[in-house]
């Protein structure tokens, strides 16, 4: 199985941008849809976005939308998140996961986590 590593984060302030990444380790990374999840402080694990296998499909949480990009390099098995027009409502931890279930929207059908990266964004 997959095993994934974010990075990318950091503290910026409102309107700028960051890019994170999600490197994975494991075969056949080709083969999941990965997904990217938040937890804001004192929250719980709420969906951002997902990539299918070849990136013929993603979603967005609403409030990401026109914001943020998923993206996916399988000759590098990583996928990407970049984050334009940044808010203070989008701190927290990010996560990538692997997809294993059903649901592409609920953290529950994920798996395979990473430890996170923080995004802290100012006022």
């Amino acid at each position: 199985q997959l095993q994934l590593v974010e990075s990318g984060g950091g503290l910026v302030q409102a309107g700028d941008s960051l890019r994170l990444s999600c490197a994975a380790s494991g075969r056949a990374f080709d083969t999941y849809t990965l997904g990217w999840f938040r937890q804001p402080p004192g929250k719980g694990r709420e969906f951002v976005a997902y990539i299918t296998l070849s990136g013929e499909m993603t979603d967005y949480v609403d409030s990401a939308k026109g914001r943020f990009t998923i993206s996916r390099d399988n000759s590098k098995n990583t996928v990407y998140l970049q984050m334009n027009s940044l808010k203070p409502e989008d701190t927290a931890v990010y996560y990538c996961g692997v997809h294993l279930g059903v649901n592409m929207l609920d953290a529950a059908d994920y798996g395979s986590w990473g430890r996170g990266t923080q995004v802290t964004v100012s006022s």
